[in-house]
């Protein structure tokens, strides 16, 4: 029932033009069931002899008049109803994927990326049809079945029901045949689904591939998943192949039935040729919808069925969104505060936060360090409430984040994820994205502060280098500078970078430092790293393991406790000692 007030809520968005089409639509049935009567009265005046040249010219015009008119009217009813159901589809496609935007991380973790885009797609095209031509076919089956019957009937009684018997034969044939069809396409689009994410795995991964010379094993992949996918095309292919040769089989019957039965009454007398003439070209127009009345039920049953999984999407509740009366964060000076904050991403799983209380007076930089696993990156989905705490308060200038508005918050945030993701566009583009009307000088001196403007100078076409999907033309540091360019373009109020040097030099990470300094001066900054170089001259560092804060104070501070924190300082040093000491043989040798 759901599906099916989906499909009337669409449709009464646009049921004036629905109505239209369907009155322009019932007028080329007429038309159409007009043009045999004319026929039959031209045949009859030539075979009694009474025809004149003006009468067939007569004949021949309005035939003529009546097929331009069934162009123009046929036309109007495929813009009308077909427009309409393109637009109906539009709208679906607008609403899931303003719907999605608006969905939590979890949904996305829960729901795979390749089910979601079947959606809008697959299914959105049933949808369509169903809206479109399914709606024609039923119009046309109902409509123009019963007027054609009805004509054939007033022509001739016993030789309507004659050429009836077969027609039964095409809605069940079409019937049973649109069921396989259905079938057997779901098993070619799942197939094909998986030969390109095959195919987007390999390319992706084409780096691997090499690296581990297995270019022939992907490609036995592939050709593995390609076979199986022309199987299954072949498979649909047999019972399309056969579908339409079958109909006109069929329809072939009932001309034979009219012919024998219908040429012995001309013979007799009981009908006149005119009559055969027409009856027979009423058994042709009447071949549609004997199909559609088979055809109509497979495409609304696919369409009812496609728009239940659609509304599953639009149905779903965001998990994190504006509470009531939620409150609009304005001049944000940056003072963030954890107080006693739990957290699990799920119910049944062990805390990855516990008991985590820490202040950051606004304009000073935070430093936030630890192992793998240790709650770092959740510290920040928390901040900008991609996740929600339902222990504990994050608050931000004294404000918990629950009450505020989504957009307000977020906007106060400059955010480098620990994951970098760069759009398949220019550098530029991707600079700008969260401040689109960035001048080339902004953007340009936000490239200088990530320490990547030369670089970017020595390529080809400088920032309209296109850099590819998820930036696989450039390296990992290239690739975390530009995404640190993108947060300091928007000149946030507080800016976390989420172990964002990780992929670039010691030497070229200060000098990334001392610019961030300079440019986010007096603006609060969150540092997350599990390198103590980066962040040995914040103001304030706190050390998590395991989900609770165990250390906590000033570089120097931390070293001198002897705990956690020293430990790492010390492993770290070491570390360093021996890369230089590897790197001096290098030299010397």
């Amino acid at each position: 029932m759901g599906s099916i007030r989906g499909f009337l809520t669409r449709l009464a968005k646009y049921r004036w033009t629905v109505l239209i089409g369907l009155a322009t639509l019932l007028v080329v049935d007429a038309m159409q069931l007009v043009i045999p009567r004319i026929i039959k009265w031209a045949v009859d005046d030539l075979t009694s002899g009474v025809a004149q040249a003006n009468d067939l010219m007569r004949y021949g015009l309005i035939i003529g008049g009546l097929a331009a008119g069934i162009a123009v009217f046929r036309f109007t009813w495929r813009f009308f109803i077909i427009g309409t159901s393109r637009r109906i589809e539009e709208d679906i496609r607008n609403d899931i994927f303003q719907h999605l935007q608006i969905l939590s991380p979890r949904y996305y973790s829960e729901n795979k990326t390749g089910d979601l885009m079947a959606h809008a797609t697959n299914d959105l095209n049933a949808v369509r049809m169903a809206c479109g031509i399914g709606i024609v076919a039923m119009t046309d089956a109902v409509i123009l079945g019963l007027a054609t019957i009805g004509f054939m009937l007033a022509l001739n009684v016993k030789l309507t029901a004659l050429a009836l018997i077969p027609m039964p034969i095409i809605a069940l044939f079409t019937l049973r045949a649109g069921k396989m069809l259905h079938q057997r396409f779901e098993l070619v689009q799942e197939t094909f689904s998986d030969l390109t994410e095959r195919v987007r795995e390999s390319i992706a991964g084409i780096r691997v591939v090499k690296a581990y010379v297995q270019e022939e094993h992907e490609f036995a992949r592939l050709s593995d998943v390609g076979k199986d996918y022309i199987q299954k095309n072949i498979r649909l292919v047999r019972v399309w192949g056969a579908f339409f040769p079958f109909i006109m089989l069929i329809s072939s019957m009932s001309v034979v039935i009219v012919i024998f039965v219908g040429g012995r009454q001309v013979m007799m007398g009981d009908i006149s040729t005119g009559d055969l003439v027409a009856f027979t070209s009423y058994l042709g127009i009447l071949t549609w919808p004997m199909m559609a009345m088979g055809w109509v039920v497979n495409v609304m049953q696919r369409g009812a069925a496609s728009m239940g999984r659609i509304n599953r999407i639009l149905d779903a509740e965001a998990e994190i969104s504006d509470i009531e009366g939620a409150v609009e964060l304005k001049d944000v000076r940056g003072e963030i505060e954890f107080s006693d904050v739990t957290f699990r991403y799920e119910a049944d799983l062990e805390p990855a936060l516990t008991d985590v209380s820490f202040r950051v007076p606004a304009g000073t930089w935070l430093g936030v360090l630890g192992r793998t696993g240790s709650g770092k990156s959740t510290v920040c989905n928390l901040l900008l409430r991609l996740f929600e705490t339902a222990e504990g308060v994050v608050s931000l200038d004294g404000s918990d984040v629950r009450q505020t508005t989504l957009a307000s918050l977020r906007g106060a945030f400059g955010y480098v994820p620990q994951d970098t993701f760069l759009f398949s566009d220019t550098i530029r583009e991707n600079v700008r994205f969260g401040r689109p009307d960035a001048s080339d000088e902004d953007v340009r001196k936000a490239l200088e502060v990530a320490g990547i403007a030369d670089e970017i100078d020595e390529f080809p076409e400088a920032m309209d280098t296109l850099v590819g999907e998820r930036g696989v033309t450039l390296s990992g540091g290239q690739k975390q500078r530009i995404a640190i360019a993108r947060a300091i373009l928007g000149k946030p109020s507080v800016i976390i970078l989420d172990d964002s040097l990780s992929s670039v030099d010691t030497a070229t990470e200060e000098r990334i430092q001392e610019h961030l300094r300079d440019e986010l001066s007096g603006r609060t900054s969150i540092i997350v790293s599990h390198r103590i170089s980066s962040i040995r001259e914040c103001d304030q560092i706190i050390v998590l393991d395991e989900g609770r804060v165990v250390e906590r104070g000033r570089h120097d501070e931390l070293v001198a406790l002897g705990g956690l924190y020293s430990d790492i300082y010390t492993r770290q040093l070491l570390e360093e000692e021996l890369e230089d000491g590897e790197d001096a043989q290098g030299g010397s040798a």
